[in-house]
């Protein structure tokens, strides 16, 4: 067995851990060099969330900064990054500076004497997000049933808290007239990044009434979408349902913007 195929059953088994744990992580290899530099094309290694390495090499710690900013890019976006780390001399001729963004690539600036460039590419990968169905409704039990086809994890109550996983959750608030307040509290309570709600506009203007007068304020209130769903004439629970997964889908997939210095 050679090197590189140890190297990649430890990869493999960082990997698998990181999965077990629904934690997010990213996936980096050298795709090219120019110059003198610590490591070659072909080398790989996993990055955690906090954009640091678990396992693998890359470089020295004059590439460490360029590859954590563009493994949090990477996973707050959800998209591969390419990133291009050179010494400021060989930036002035391609006519770009640090922090730039040309045709894909984004430039970083390498201060190590070597004077070499390396170009690096980071894939992330995240765990499957998380959709909370509350209620045992009609409309929750076709939630339940659909949901795994459109490949979220699926919950029938809301975890005490969110772990240090960045997992996206969404919570749909389907109990139908069974406990309403209490789930929308503990839905709001949850800090999840979309919460809807299961039913008519006057009544949820009721329920608000309610929550605002158990001290709820108007601003989290407001951040409720309901009647959840986009408006497709949906009547069947599991068109209601289909409406709701349309609605979570356009969630997931609004693209983040993420700033870069």
């Amino acid at each position: 067995m050679t090197p590189a195929e140890f190297l990649s059953e430890d990869l493999a088994g960082v990997v698998q851990n990181l999965r077990e744990n629904n934690e997010p992580f990213a996936y980096a290899t050298i795709v090219r060099t120019v110059g003198s530099t610590a490591a070659k094309p072909g080398a790989k290694a996993i990055l955690g969330a906090d954009g640091t390495i678990l396992h693998g090499w890359l470089g020295g710690g004059c590439i460490r900064g360029a590859v954590k900013k563009t493994t949090m890019a990477a996973l707050a976006s959800g998209q591969p990054q390419l990133v291009s780390v050179a010494p400021e001399e060989t930036l002035s001729e391609k006519g770009v500076s640090a922090g730039e963004e040309v045709d894909g690539t984004r430039f970083a600036r390498n201060g190590c004497p070597s004077k070499g460039s390396i170009d690096i590419y980071v894939e992330p990968y995240l765990p499957m997000p998380q959709l909370v169905v509350l209620g045992g409704s009609p409309v929750a039990q076709a939630l339940v049933s659909l949901a795994p086809q459109f490949h979220w994890a699926v919950l029938e109550e809301t975890p005490d808290t969110i772990a240090a996983t960045n997992l996206q959750r969404v919570i749909v608030v389907a109990t139908q007239g069974q406990g309403d307040v209490q789930a929308l509290e503990s839905a709001i309570a949850s800090q999840a990044a979309h919460v809807a709600f299961v039913g008519s506009t006057r009544k949820f203007a009721n329920l608000s009434e309610k929550l605002f007068a158990n001290g709820l304020s108007q601003e989290k209130i407001d951040t409720i979408k309901a009647p959840a769903g986009l408006d497709i004439g949906a009547v069947t629970p599991e068109e209601i349902a289909l409406s709701i997964l349309a609605e979570l889908v356009r969630v997931r997939r609004t693209p983040v913007q993420v700033a870069h210095d």
